[in-house]
């Protein structure tokens, strides 16, 4: 219905990107650095002393999903990353490829960790991804996603396995049965989502490990001393429908949660994020810097890494690194959005290693001091122990506006307070719609209809939009409720220029979650494209926004939503782009299914 939905078995394995059988601000550049946009690696994938430029897997892979790193006791940093080919045209399906390097930047592969030593208990086209690699009683441990398992005899019931091994290059020895075991689904139909591992141990020498997706949640249970099977009773830290690919790490007294959230593989639409809770409990709950939970249902997570406007989507699915000076560092992959798959067109998504600082401000992680996923050339890591230092604090200039920002100018003649009994000049519709005005209040049912691929049934009320900055604002009040299931009734905020060609900023319900979703349509190849990112916690009456600014170098629109629960503090999102020769217009939308009704307090346009 043009949200992201949890889909099943079978679509996952799409989305993951796995060819098994049956199966939504460019960075600054480095001082001297003489670097163009997008300018990547050296032609031979080597990148320059004391810098590095995105992706930095450029060297041995094309694509390097989902990438857990751990430093080895030779000093070398190795990744590890999901089932897939490496290289376009190969072929191969690597099961678990593994990378070194010296500097966190030059990588070279290595070989496969599982190459040829299958868990007993995967079934033959089994897959293994989504992993996790720590230290731990001088061994390392890597805990890893089976796809498909001979435990239950049926299809999609997933598990989490492990292997240990005495060096990151192993070799590795692998455990013979499940440390988490496939679930049922409640209600007996299918399993739940036993993926994304991530193992921690707390201050009182217990390990735990962190698995779950959108199906099910991610949840937390302890694991045996010897580290090999799930002990006790586990506890849900994050709310299905809305999270995955759980990192941990903890921090001043603080256990910090790392998921990912969105559609992981759309293509050039893919809007996968970073988000983050915190809890003083390896258990839980961890709430978001607004104070809202992320197993709420009007759900909580205080945004890490979004896509920012420039080359790179779908940035998502971490881990974190610490440099010789102290500096931490998330690696993640992310997609190139004009060159989104391995094989084109819709071959598996190209998801290349990126490496960007993280800073940590007033206890929350941000990435690059908020201005996300880099594609300048960067100052490198630390990894030279002679050169080894105090953090470089050193900030990147640009827009981070992570708390909102001013809008310019009210310019009254662009919007409506709706007011009296009929709408003001300058609208129009596209599909018109059965809408009231009641007291400075726009009234309008949620049509069983929508915005989505093939399904353009819903109306859009428009108008032009003005030229140079901008920023359009709207009050929303909707009655999705909580924690029931409800798909897909929304409203919000739309830039429009056709049915195929739309951003669309809206409160939605998403099955039992309630989510601020900023998605995006467009042709690609001979098809239509769709993906979404998620901003700030909703409420029942939730602030909208959507900033327009124009890139100074390609004319491209760019658009950065915001929301707010109170109209005052404001949470800054990720920003999707539109063709410099779109002819935009904005306006308001409410659909995705009936029962429920959009009431609009304003429609406001601010300049500059």
């Amino acid at each position: 219905m043009g949200t992201v939905r949890r889909p099943g078995p079978r679509a996952r394995r799409t989305l993951a990107a796995l060819a098994i059988a049956a199966l939504t601000a460019g960075g600054t550049q480095v001082p001297g650095a003489a670097a163009e946009p997008g300018q990547g690696a050296d032609r031979d994938g080597r990148q320059g002393a004391g810098t590095y430029v995105n992706p930095v897997s450029k060297g041995f892979a094309d694509t390097f999903a989902d990438p857990a790193v751990v430093r080895g006791e030779d000093g070398h940093w190795y990744a590890f990353g999901t089932t897939d080919p490496l290289r376009s045209g190969e072929g191969t399906m690597h099961s678990i490829p593994v990378a070194r390097s010296a500097d966190l930047v030059d990588w070279t592969y290595v070989g496969d960790a599982l190459g040829g030593d299958a868990p007993a208990f995967a079934d033959t086209d089994a897959a293994y991804w989504a992993l996790d690699i720590t230290r731990h009683d001088g061994r390392y441990w890597l805990y890893f996603t089976v796809t498909e398992t001979t435990v239950t005899g049926e299809r999609g019931d997933s598990a989490i396995g492990v292997a240990t091994a005495p060096t990151p290059a192993g070799p590795w020895t692998v455990h013979d049965e499940p440390v988490v075991a496939p679930r049922p689904a409640d209600g007996g139909s299918g399993f739940k989502w036993t993926f994304d591992p991530a193992h921690v141990v707390d201050t009182d020498g217990r390990r735990h490990l962190y698995y779950g997706s959108y199906h099910g949640g991610i949840w937390v249970t302890e694991l045996s001393a010897d580290g090999t099977r799930a002990v006790g009773e586990p506890t849900m830290v994050a709310t299905d429908n809305r999270f995955e690919g759980a990192y941990a790490v903890r921090r001043g007294g603080w256990w910090y949660l790392f998921a990912s959230s969105g559609d992981c593989c759309a293509g050039p639409t893919t809007g996968y994020s970073v988000f983050a809770g915190r809890s003083r409990s390896v258990r839980g709950p961890f709430t978001d810097r607004e104070g809202v939970s992320l197993t709420a249902s009007r759900t909580g997570g205080t945004v890490v890494l979004t896509p920012n406007g420039n080359r790179w989507v779908g940035t998502g699915h971490n881990s974190v690194v610490t440099d010789l000076a102290g500096q931490d560092w998330m690696v993640y992959h992310a997609i190139d959005r004009e060159r989104p798959y391995l094989d084109e067109p819709y071959g598996v998504n190209r998801r290349p290693m990126l490496i960007d600082r993280l800073d940590w401000e007033d206890g929350w992680p941000v990435v690059r001091g908020g201005l996300g996923a880099s594609e300048r050339r960067q100052k490198a890591p630390v990894t030279d122990p002679r050169h080894a230092r105090a953090a470089d604090r050193e900030r990147d200039g640009g827009h981070r506006d992570r708390q909102g920002h001013r809008p310019g100018r009210l310019d009254p003649a662009r919007g409506d307070e709706f007011e009296g009994d009929r709408l003001g000049p300058g609208w129009s519709w596209v599909r018109p719609a059965d809408v009231r005005l009641d007291g400075g209040r726009l009234v309008w049912p949620t049509q069983d209809a929508d915005l989505h691929k093939g399904s353009n049934t819903a109306s859009v009320l428009l108008r032009e939009a003005p030229r140079g900055d901008y920023t359009v604002e709207t009050m929303l009040t909707i009655d999705l409720g909580e924690d029931t299931v409800r798909n897909y009734q929304q409203a919000g905020l739309v830039a429009y220029t056709d049915d195929d060609r739309y951003l669309r900023l809206s409160h939605v319900a998403i099955w039992n979650t309630r989510q601020t979703e900023f998605g995006k349509e467009r042709p690609y190849a001979d098809r239509v494209a769709y993906g979404s990112m998620t901003v700030g916690p909703p409420a029942r009456t939730t602030w909208l926004r959507l900033r327009h600014t124009t890139d100074p170098r390609t004319g491209e629109h760019r658009f950065r939503a915001y929301t707010s629960r109170d109209g005052a503090r404001w949470i800054a999102g990720g920003t999707w782009t539109m063709p410099a020769d779109a002819k935009v217009r904005i306006g308001l939308a409410s659909h995705g299914g009936s029962g429920a009704t959009a009431e609009f307090h304003h429609f406001r346009v601010h300049r500059g």
